[in-house]
């Protein structure tokens, strides 16, 4: 929980004399929103079949500021394992390569925030993870936060949030007890999946755009939920080049993190070059 917290206090303390920038004026109203997909297909001496998408959905008006986004991410890969022969003799050890699923993960999110003056909001958050190869087969997270737009200008874009939540989430793993040890004394073992996670966590967000000229930007957006039994970190950086004002080439980073997991490991990366359409 100290994790968080210190996290949380670093993004809200973002450079301060952003307070006192000159924004460009209001964003433009309505809805806006973009696309991004990439796919890539290999066959031949090796097979694998990649796709990842996400739509982000917006709403601006005088009072309010909410954003929706599903995303989705699959790919199918051979895996090769070592296996044992046992029909000869002696016994060999023989590769084996079959086609699976390497990654399976789905994701929806949503945020609603209420503006009390031209920078400051009340927002309420929420989103939910499916996750096949994660240390958590599932996850989500709701929270009421209070948000501030550091920046808005031509150039720079800025804006940080930050509020208590309660989140759930599923560890990947299974837990067995054995007869004559732990609490089972006789009979068969008694194995079932790992309890769900449950606890109020501190949930921390910051959105940054820089734009280097008319067709070439810089986006990062960075997530933090710490709670007492894990403390979750994402962070989204990209670059996209226009081609036009509807289509533009993205090539993106996410970097993912828990500091405390059952089975698997504490950090995963994706690199994607995607199409996008904006609209």
């Amino acid at each position: 929980m100290k994790q968080a917290l210190l996290a949380t206090a670093l993004l809200s303390a973002l450079p301060l004399a952003a307070l006192a920038a000159d924004p460009s004026g209001p964003p433009p109203e309505g809805w806006s929103g973009s696309g991004e997909a990439g796919l890539a297909i290999a066959s031949g001496n090796t097979k694998s079949q990649n796709f990842n998408a996400k739509l982000d959905i917006k709403f601006n008006d005088e009072q309010w500021k909410d954003a929706f986004y599903l995303l989705a991410l699959r790919n199918k890969a051979n895996v090769t394992t070592a296996t044992i022969d046992s029909s000869t003799t002696p016994a060999t050890i023989k590769n084996v390569s079959t086609y699976e699923l390497t990654a399976n993960r789905y994701e929806a999110g949503a945020s609603a925030g209420y503006k009390l003056d031209d920078r400051s909001y009340v927002v309420g958050a929420a989103r939910y993870e499916h996750d096949n190869f994660s240390p958590y087969t599932y996850q989500y997270v709701a929270s009421i936060g209070y948000g501030y737009q550091f920046l808005k200008n031509a150039v720079d874009e800025l804006s940080a949030e930050a509020g208590p939540g309660y989140k759930v989430a599923q560890p990947r793993g299974i837990f067995c007890n054995i007869p004559g040890i732990g609490t089972a004394s006789s009979g068969a073992a008694d194995c079932h999946k790992l309890d769900s996670d449950s606890n109020v966590v501190l949930r921390g967000h910051v959105d940054y755009k820089h734009n280097f000229n008319a067709s070439t930007s810089f986006v990062d957006t960075f997530t933090v939920e710490g709670g007492s039994n894990n403390t979750f970190f994402q962070n989204d950086a990209g670059i996209a080049v226009k081609m036009s004002d509807k289509l533009a080439l993205k090539a993106g980073w996410q970097v993912r993190h828990n500091t405390d997991v059952v089975v698997g490991k504490k950090t995963d990366q994706l690199l994607t070059t995607n199409l996008v359409y904006s609209f």
